[in-house]
């Protein structure tokens, strides 16, 4: 997963190919009006950290709309939320004010597996294994 950094990014610049998607957004709508075709990011915002419905967009982006593209959440992203983020379809995150990269990093190094499955690996551990 790419972390970015708050100051990392110039509030002022619009990045070509990227479309921004409320929360409260209809995803079956826009992926119906084409909207997704030639995008490359689409960003999801979190504006509180306890408002979790970008980890179900994310979800439904990878899954059910097929959307192979950067899924960036922005907003008030906590390093604790970040393995999430991760394996609910996520690949880039931009960090809340305050919050150090390094320290968010280093949240990868504590998981080496999970027994469930997700995005990343739909088979959960015991299918892992058996195959």
């Amino acid at each position: 997963m790419n972390i970015i950094a708050a100051d990392a990014v110039p509030a002022s610049v619009e990045a070509e190919n990227t479309l921004q998607i409320a929360n409260d957004a209809d995803l079956a709508e826009i992926a119906a009006s084409g909207a997704l075709e030639g995008v490359a990011r689409v960003e999801l915002q979190f504006p509180k950290f306890t408002d979790g419905r970008a980890y179900s967009q994310a979800l439904l982006l990878r899954r059910r709309y097929k959307f192979a593209g950067d899924i960036r959440a922005t907003g008030d992203v906590l390093i604790d939320q970040l393995v999430h983020m991760h394996r609910s379809g996520f690949s880039s995150a931009v960090l809340a004010p305050g919050v150090d990269a390094s320290a968010a990093q280093r949240q990868f190094e504590r998981f080496s597996a999970f027994y469930q499955g997700d995005v990343l690996e739909p088979r959960p551990l015991f299918a892992r294994e058996a195959a």
